[in-house]
């Protein structure tokens, strides 16, 4: 009688070590942590409560939008753009999709809807975060 052998196949796990699996975790982490302020962001912003807009931005953020042909700085600048564009004509933003890039970074597409001659329009914002708050915003008409 020959005895039995047993194979056990070796398969490669998706984590090899533990910091592998802590950083994996991590990652989705700071992508839902991104998420939830993401999302907080455009529920400010669709109530038009400018401070509590305001506070998502760190005081020196830079807002860049090609599509009205300025750079505004810091959260008085920010302010004037979100007066002038957002509450002036109304604006609606929906989210369409997301896309977490890096712990401190996401794009993100949107469609507006508002009292502006189009009614609807469709927008990127790319984001740069730092110490919890928004840093660089690039926003742009697709």
């Amino acid at each position: 009688m020959q005895p039995m052998r047993h194979t056990i196949a070796q398969t490669k796990p998706d984590c090899q070590t533990v910091a592998d699996l802590r950083n994996r975790t991590n990652r989705s982490k700071f992508k839902m942590d991104l998420e939830k302020i993401i999302g907080a962001w455009i529920t400010a912003g669709n109530s038009y409560d400018t401070e509590k807009y305001l506070d998502f931005y760190h005081e020196n953020a830079v807002l860049d939008d090609p599509s009205v042909g300025r750079k505004f700085n810091g959260r008085k600048g920010i302010r004037e753009y979100y007066e002038s564009y957002f509450i002036g004509y109304k604006t609606q933003t929906k989210i369409i999709g997301i896309e977490i890039k890096d712990p401190d970074k996401a794009y993100l597409e949107v469609e507006f809807s508002g009292d502006f001659p189009e009614g609807k329009l469709r927008g990127s914002f790319e984001f740069i975060f730092g110490e919890g708050k928004i840093t660089h915003l690039s926003a742009d008409l697709i």
